[in-house]
């Protein structure tokens, strides 16, 4: 099976001449037009809210498996160093502020576990085929089972965690998260009535997105509410459900920011906390604070806007009153209504992730089952 669709016959590229072709490969995987290999329903949490995107750990290994098929070495040893790095080469592209675009906001923990994952494969594949070549053939034909991980570990999950949603409940989640909609629409297709609160998801609304454009078609009765509002819906949910960016080894989760806040709010009222994650996301790192998190997207800091959602522009007019400002107004008010303008010595902080510790979490709902933090 041929993974890389395209010919490589330069390491040139018309964008970007010095681009290496690993980072090429990550590019076109993370866009989901890596050709035969591409998952189309394959998606995670992205800053776009419910943009098809392949998931990382899943970009990561094509991309890997690429690296396999060019190779020109003739010992595992030559192999395992070419692979490593590849890997390290998009672990510098993923940690760079300038592309987190590129990865939809999301962390580069779970590319990580992937590139790890992969690795160990390798190694075990190489041990059960002591011949280089005929390992390396196994190794290709059996690529596709890499391209399928997320969809089979997204279903596999939905199975094992619809059983803990029952008629007539309510299910409060956050942003978006392409293995908890999965969940969510598979106990509902098998006839479960329930309904979901979701959070809006700041700073880029994922959660509203993800409630027009997936529950709602989905015929789920969802309601959006405020992030800030958590603690007061809390009373009202009989659950809460997320996803995570990454499972580490303490048992905590790293996920998008305002999950640790929610997870307080739950333990406080006696909610069951539960996290869906596949377990490609496991990642060797053991976090004891928020400062140990890796550090991402720092560069986003100062482009953050904040926008008065309720003003009388804003809302056509329906709130507040008008503020003529003697009758002028700037391009960017007139762009962004209700834009709040910060002076310069007014400092803004952007976390895109935070940590929750185990002690939070009631139960991991993966493709191994049903886990204990």
């Amino acid at each position: 099976r041929t993974f890389c669709t395209y010919s490589y016959t330069s390491n040139t590229r018309m964008s970007d001449s010095d681009e290496p072709l690993i980072i090429q490969d990550l590019r076109r995987y993370l866009s989901g037009s890596g050709g035969e290999t591409s998952v189309g329903s394959d998606s995670e949490s992205s800053s776009s809210g419910v943009d098809k995107m392949q998931a990382l750990p899943v970009s990561a290994i094509k991309s890997l498996l690429c690296v396999i098929q060019r190779t020109k070495s003739e010992t595992m040893m030559g192999l395992q160093m070419e692979l490593k790095q590849a890997s390290e080469q998009m672990l510098t592209f993923a940690k760079d502020p300038m592309n987190s675009n590129m990865l939809g906001g999301r962390s580069h923990i779970a590319l990580a576990s992937g590139c790890e994952l992969f690795m160990k494969y390798i190694t075990r594949c190489f041990l059960e085929l002591p011949d280089f070549n005929v390992c390396i053939e196994q190794v290709i034909s059996r690529g596709q089972r890499f391209s399928d991980i997320s969809i089979a570990a997204r279903d596999r999950i939905a199975t094992a965690g619809r059983a803990f949603i029952r008629p007539g409940s309510t299910v409060l989640t956050h942003g978006w998260s392409s293995v908890v909609s999965s969940l969510l629409i598979h106990a509902a297709e098998q006839g479960t009535h329930f309904e979901i609160i979701i959070l809006e998801g700041r700073p880029d609304a994922s959660g509203a997105k993800a409630a027009a454009k997936v529950y709602a078609k989905a015929g789920i009765p969802t309601t959006v509410v405020l992030d800030s509002a958590v603690a007061y819906v809390m009373e009202r949910v009989d659950m809460v459900i997320v996803g995570a960016e990454g499972v580490v080894e303490n048992g905590g989760i790293i996920n998008k920011i305002g999950t640790y806040g929610m997870a307080i709010a739950a333990k406080e009222l006696s909610k069951p906390f539960y996290v869906a994650a596949e377990s490609f996301k496991f990642a060797r790192l053991y976090p004891l604070n928020q400062s140990d998190l890796p550090t991402i997207g720092e560069h986003m800091n100062k482009h953050l806007n904040f926008v008065d959602t309720a003003c009388w522009i804003a809302t056509g007019g329906v709130v507040g009153k008008e503020d003529t400002n003697g009758g002028k107004s700037d391009e960017n008010t007139k762009s962004m209504p209700g834009l709040v303008k910060l002076p310069k010595e007014v400092n803004v902080d952007n976390p895109l992730c935070d940590y929750t510790p185990a002690k939070y979490i009631t139960l991991l709902f993966t493709d191994l089952g049903v886990l204990t933090p």
